[in-house]
């Protein structure tokens, strides 16, 4: 019993990325829409310290953040109103968009 439930949670785990369907090119087009003017085109330029690079994220951080500001448990009201016109599929692209890219974080000193 013990090793079938370890099996089914292994296997949920593995499976767990594959419930998100982003995809990146859609999120591309969403994010010039929505996100490119303070966080760049590819995640990689904010345009003040405050705003963060988004490029290399985990996929799912995104979904997560996103989610909190469309909701109101980030409290922000500029993320809040941007957040707030994506829908679950937007979501998803978008942050399926800023995984994929490459961070430039390592280069920034």
């Amino acid at each position: 019993m013990k090793r079938a439930l370890t099996i089914a949670v292994m296997a949920a785990l593995v499976a767990a990325p594959a419930a998100w369907a982003g995809d990146a090119a859609k999120g591309k087009a969403k994010a010039a829409q929505v996100c490119a003017a303070c966080h760049g085109p590819d995640g990689n330029k904010p345009s003040a310290p405050d705003q963060p690079v988004l490029a290399g994220q985990y996929e799912d951080y995104l979904i997560q953040a996103l989610h909190a500001y469309k909701s109101g448990k980030r409290s922000n009201p500029i993320m809040k109103g941007f957040a707030s016109t994506l829908s679950d599929q937007d979501i998803e692209d978008v942050a399926a968009w800023f995984s994929s890219q490459p961070s430039k974080l390592h280069s920034q000193r």
